[in-house]
C-alpha cells in the first residue's frame, strides 16, 4: 500500500492533482478544500494517501493530515459509503471534529455533501458514534510496552496483563518482561 507521496505538483484538476514522484505521475483524488490549500503547480507537496483497489480500478485518495486520513478510513469502512463520499466527509477534518459535530447535533454541516440522503446520514452517525466511543476508550488507556512484547511472543493480551499484574510497573521494561516470562513458564 502507498502510505504517503511526496513530490512536485504537475497539474491541479477539479477533484484531483497529479503529483510527480521520481518521474512517475500519480493521480490523487482530493477534496475541494484540500485543492484550495495545496501550493501551485511546480511546488512540492506531501500527501497521506489511501489506495483503493478493486478489480476494475485503482485510485489514490490524498489528505494533508493523518487525522483526515483516519476519518476517511473510518467512513470508508461503513457499508454503503464509498470512497468518493468518504472523501467528501473527510473535509470535516478529523474524527474528533466529527465527534464534536455529532455530539452537538450539528448535522446540518453535512447537508452540503453530495449523494448522502437523510437515511444514509443517520446510518453514518450511528456507526461513527460507535467507532468514536471505541477509539476514545482505547486512547484513554496508556499502552504498556511489556504487554505488547508478550503479545508479540504469542501470549494473549489478557494472559500478558495477568502475568504483569504482580510485577511493579516502575522497574525496567525488560526486567518486567523477564519476570512475566518466568511466571508464565511456571504455569505451563
Amino acid at each position: 500500500m502507498i502510505g504517503y507521496l511526496q513530490g512536485k505538483i504537475i497539474v491541479k484538476r477539479i477533484n484531483s492533482a497529479i503529483l510527480d514522484v521520481n518521474n512517475v505521475g500519480y493521480k490523487v483524488f482530493l477534496t475541494e478544500e484540500t485543492l484550495n490549500r495545496i501550493p501551485e503547480n511546480g511546488e512540492s507537496l506531501k500527501l497521506y494517501t489511501y489506495q483503493y483497489i478493486r478489480e476494475d480500478r485503482q485510485d489514490l485518495y490524498g489528505f494533508l493530515t493523518m487525522d483526515q486520513l483516519e476519518l476517511f478510513e473510518a467512513l470508508n469502512d461503513i457499508s454503503g459509503i464509498g470512497p468518493k463520499a468518504a472523501l467528501s466527509f473527510s473535509s470535516v477534518g478529523s474524527l474528533a471534529k466529527m465527534k464534536e459535530l455529532i455530539e452537538k447535533g450539528e448535522t446540518k454541516a453535512f447537508d452540503s455533501i453530495k449523494g448522502i440522503g437523510q437515511k444514509k446520514m443517520q446510518k453514518i452517525i450511528l456507526e461513527l458514534t460507535g467507532k468514536i466511543r471505541e477509539s476514545s476508550k482505547s486512547s484513554g488507556m496508556e499502552k504498556d510496552p511489556a504487554v505488547d512484547a508478550l503479545v508479540s511472543l504469542g501470549f494473549s493480551s489478557q494472559v500478558a496483563k495477568n502475568a504483569l499484574d504482580g510485577i511493579p510497573a516502575g522497574i525496567d521494561v525488560n526486567q518486567r518482561i523477564k519476570s512475566a516470562l518466568k511466571i508464565l513458564g511456571r504455569k505451563s
